[in-house]
This record gives structure tokens, sequence and C-alpha cells, in this order.
């Protein structure tokens, strides 16, 4: 945290931005000819373009990889033109290094590709469009200079139709979530129409039309009042008149509940957004975790927004979630005042809870620093393991992963953890459902149950960790040494982990119980393992409920045996090496 060292990579134009002067005689010669991914496709390009109409700086660039090269038997002719000689075709990329405080994370998003959902016929109908072309179409610097015809005969529409939720809100493909802007885009997009071509019809076929926002839902109404017409149900089937190109779309509408066929001129398909395809390797770079629907998760929802889990690193637009240009523009000024925050302390303070370790006790295992989530212990060969304390989030799985007693977690240490077990289950624990629940979610869930008044048994008993993962085995088998019938050890959520990935930790341990009480011939399932999250109280009344049904299931004689099978072995000792030992003390 604060001292990172970033490897740029500043791709090579192979224009010279200093001498180009943007006069375009390059492209005007260049014989290749290819899709303009700015215009969608709808257009073409040379091999040397200027990338879009507000490219900073405004000069050429060389797409290398379409150009025919610089051979005189090939071409070259870009060249020759040029008179300010700024095509260098020996151009390279430059790697550059700077040590930053700081890392916002800022890759933004991918628009979905219709093409999987043929049964819109995106990939058969020359008249079906998506959102971003339609775009490009309606827009004065598009592929038409802003003459809106549809691509199948470059005819003014008359009747329009737009389908929503196109690769949103469909588990089926993998994408339940909401994205946020394609309703109001939508709406946008008919206000336009009915301003500039006021003859045009409009249909939009919706699920629920989610307009929240400032003035959002006063844009619907002006929308409707504009003669828009919006049917809530998605097309079933499309198909195309061969004579005209027009298609005729097959609706259930679900408000009068019949079935209606509509003929459009032109079908425009609102696309979803799509976590960025570098969303997978900017991870990797920055231990950066994911929730479920793909994009990144912050370090807490409500109380650090922007923040990532690794510490210094902070989110800004669509990587962290879907969100429409205003929450954008709010996010991206809430992380750069984090990052200056941080760049202007000079100083940072932390938690007490890092882990410490004990060189003379280290066996220079490393395994420590392998589930450790935020790369914060350093660990080669033949030394003994260090912790970097600035980067330390205290979540203990590497104390709970070390077998040696080299690691001490400050206010969560093993001695702590294993007396607060013994203590619980001094007195009838016959009678107690004891547990584990981590910090951030379980036991906040435990706290959510017992502020909703939600009624469960009083029978157990938690201890809180700062996460599931600081939970060792020696700590569950102890509880069973003290005569608990069940333990329950719970934590986040499986993908939403508040310390990134450390509960796969917990699961691996667990699964090692659970084969151990098996052979010792304790009844596995006397181990539960549960995700509750801090906003499931209900959740968290019902697994306690549930454990306290089992927990009358276990008989005094399992309980005696469950004692006497998992005695203690003694604890391993390493024999250090003389030159290890000597560098240690």
């Amino acid at each position: 945290m604060g001292n990172f060292v970033a490897k740029i990579r500043r791709k090579a134009r192979y224009v010279d931005p200093t001498l180009c002067n943007s006069c375009g005689e390059c492209s005007k010669v260049c014989p290749v000819t290819k899709p303009d991914e700015y215009q969608m496709g709808l257009s073409s390009r040379k091999a040397v373009y200027i990338p879009f109409p507000q490219a900073v700086p405004c000069t050429y660039i060389l797409n290398m990889d379409d150009c025919l090269g610089n051979n005189p038997i090939a071409c070259g002719k870009c060249s020759e033109v040029c008179e300010k000689q700024a095509i260098n075709y020996d151009d390279q990329d430059e790697i550059i290094t700077r040590e930053v405080g700081s890392v916002i994370v800022a890759i933004g998003l991918d628009v979905y590709d219709p093409t999987e959902m043929d049964e819109y016929g995106y990939s058969r109908f020359d008249n079906v469009i998506t959102s971003m072309e339609f775009e490009r179409l309606i827009c004065a610097g598009g592929p038409t200079a802003g003459h809106f015809v549809r691509p199948g005969d470059h005819q003014r529409p008359k009747r329009i139709g737009f389908v929503q939720c196109v690769g949103s809100r469909n588990p089926k493909i993998g994408r339940p979530y909401c994205s946020n802007i394609c309703c109001m885009n939508t709406i946008k997009d008919t206000l336009l129409l009915a301003d500039h071509y006021p003859d045009v019809e409009n249909v939009v076929f919706y699920q629920d039309i989610r307009a929240f926002g400032k003035s959002f839902e006063d844009m619907f109404q002006r929308s409707k009042e504009a003669g828009t017409r919006y049917i809530r149900g998605l097309p079933g089937d499309i198909e195309e008149d061969p004579a005209t190109g027009n298609l005729i779309v097959t609706v259930e509408n679900t408000t009068s509940g019949k079935l209606e066929r509509r003929e459009v001129e032109m079908l425009v398909l609102s696309v979803g957004v799509v976590p960025p395809k570098d969303l997978a390797k900017i991870s990797g770079m920055l231990t950066l975790s994911k929730t479920s629907d793909g994009f990144f998760m912050e370090s807490h929802p409500k109380l650090k927004p922007v923040d990532a889990p690794t510490r210094g690193v902070y989110f800004a637009g669509f990587c962290e979630s879907p969100k429409d240009i205003k929450d954008s523009v709010c996010q991206a000024g809430a992380a750069s005042s984090r990052a200056g925050a941080l760049l202007n302390a000079g100083e940072i303070q932390i938690e007490a809870i890092t882990s410490r370790i004990d060189e003379q006790a280290c066996a220079q295992c490393g395994q420590c620093a392998k589930v450790c989530p935020y790369g914060a212990i350093v660990w080669s060969k033949g030394e003994a393991a260090v912790v970097v304390e600035a980067a330390c989030a205290g979540c203990g799985a590497c104390g709970a992963m070390c077998q040696f007693g080299a690691i001490t977690m400050r206010h969560f240490t093993d001695d702590q953890l294993i007396a607060q077990v013994r203590a619980i289950l001094a007195d009838s624990p016959e009678k107690k459902v004891f547990g584990f629940a981590c910090n951030w979610c379980s036991y906040a869930g435990g706290d959510m149950a017992g502020i909703s008044r939600i009624q469960y048994p009083s029978s157990n008993r938690v201890i809180r960790t700062m996460c599931s993962a600081r939970v060792s085995e020696e700590m569950v088998l102890e509880a069973f040494r003290c005569g608990a019938p069940v333990v329950l050890v719970s934590g986040c959520h499986y993908a939403d982990c508040h310390y990134i990935n450390a509960n796969r930790q917990t699961v691996k341990r667990v699964q090692r119980l659970w084969d151990q009480l098996e052979k010792a011939g304790v009844r596995p399932e006397r181990l539960q393992l549960e995700w509750i999250s801090a906003a499931e109280g209900q959740k968290f009344a019902k697994v306690m409920q549930q454990m306290e049904e089992l927990r009358k299931t276990v008989t005094p004689a399992e309980i005696e045996h469950g004692r006497k099978a998992l005695k203690p072995k003694p604890k391993k000792k390493v024999k250090k090496k003389e030159s290890v030992a000597a560098a240690a003390g």
C-alpha cells in the first residue's frame, strides 16, 4: 500500500504525433479497407486513420495488423505522401516504469453480443440492430452523417420496435443482473426520434421499466406523451417479410393477456453490459475479487463503496457495477478523493489485528504466504516469512494454516480463542450449540436477527473471528474435546468474502475435518458449515434452529466418544539449520 511499481505499455502508433498535422493524405492513398470499430462496423476505415473524432491527440495512427507493410513491392504509399515524414514503420512498444502510491481501476465495460440469442434474428435479419448501432446511425457524426436509415435498404423506417433486457436479467445465459442504463437509453432514443422524426411510430417491448433517478420518471412520461407505445412482454418470435424486409414480431402482452403480432420496419435490441474482458487479468495483477455477477467486489458496499479489498486500490465506473454517467462521475470523484487522502497522509494507521511471525519458530515452509489473499507475506526458500503489516488486513488465514505456532494474530491469538472455547463449554456443554462466526457477515447476521427481534433458540454460543479462515482445525477439535455436541463454522458467502477469497481456505479446512471426524468414528454432520451475510438475520435464526434440532439428536455416548477419539496430538517440532538459527538470532 503506497508502494506500487507500475509497468505501463505505451503502444506503438507508427505515426509521430509531434510531426503529424492530420492532413489526411496518408489515409487517401491507403489501399486497405477495414470495418470501422468506432462506427460499429457500419462504415469502413483505412489502415492509417484517426480512431474517433474526439481522439487526443487528434492525429493519425497506423494499425500494423492491417497494414500491407513498407516493402516497396507491397505498399509504403502512406510514407511516400507524408510531407512531414511522420510515419515510422519501425516504431516499437515502450515499457514505462512508475512508482505510484495508489491505483484507480477504471477499465470500463463491454457490450453484450446478442448473436447467441438468435431468436431475435440479429445474425439473420439486416434490419435487426443493437442499441449501440442505433446510436451511430442517428448521430450526426455517424456513418450516414445523421441521415437516419435502416441497414437493409437505406430507407428511413416509419415503425421502429425496441426490445428491452437483451443480455440482462436472464439467468439462462449467466446474466441475471440488471444493466441499469438500458431502460433510460431506450426512453432517450424514443424522445430523439419524436423530436427529429415526428412521423415515426415507436413501440417498446419490456419486462419492467426501471426509471429510478432524478427526472427519469418524468422522461418516461414524456416518452409516452410523445406517442411511444409500451407493451409489457418480450417477443417470442421474429419473422421477416422477404418482399419488404419488414419484421413481424409476436409477443404476449402480459397486461391484456393477449397474443399480439406487430409489424415494424426496424427492430432495436437494447443490449446490456458485461464485465470487460480484461477484468480477470486485472484481478490477478491487483489481487481483487469478483461478485457473483462478474464485476469487481468493493471492500464494503456501504462504508467503503469505492475501496477495493486490496488496500490502496480504488474503483471508478462500470468495472465495479453497472451504473449511468452521473453515478460513474460521482464514483470517480470519490475514488480520486480516497487516493488523494492516502497520498497526503504521509503515514497510515492500521488496525491492531495484523499477524506477526516468530522467526525462531518459523519452519520456512511458505504455506502462510500461499494462503494470504493480499500477498502480505514475503517468503523465499530457506528464509523465515515476513509480514508486510501495511498490506495485512488481519483475516488470520495464515495463523490457522501454520502448524508450528509461529504466527500470532494480535487480539485473535490461538491461546485467546482456545480459552474462549474452553470457557464457553466448561459448564453443561451438551446443552449448547457452539459456533464460530466471521466479524463482517455471519456475526453481523446474528446482530441483524437480534435487532429485528427474530426468535431463535437461546442455546447458541458464538465466538467472533475476523474471518472464518481464522478458525483452525485445532479450535474445532478442541470444541469437540470439551464436549460440544455440534459445532458451526459460518462466514461470508463463498463468492463475497470480505477478505477477497480467504473463505476458500475455510472450505478446504472443514473438508479435512469432516474426513478426520469420520475416521475417528464421529458423525461428520456434527460439524456444519454455513454462509450467512450481514443482511440475512432470518437465515441466521433458521440455521440456529436447525443446529438446535441437530444437537438434540446427539447422545451423551457420542459426546463422550468424541472427547476420547479426538485427543490432541503432540505438536510438531522444527529442527532448524544452524545458519538459519544464527541469522534469526
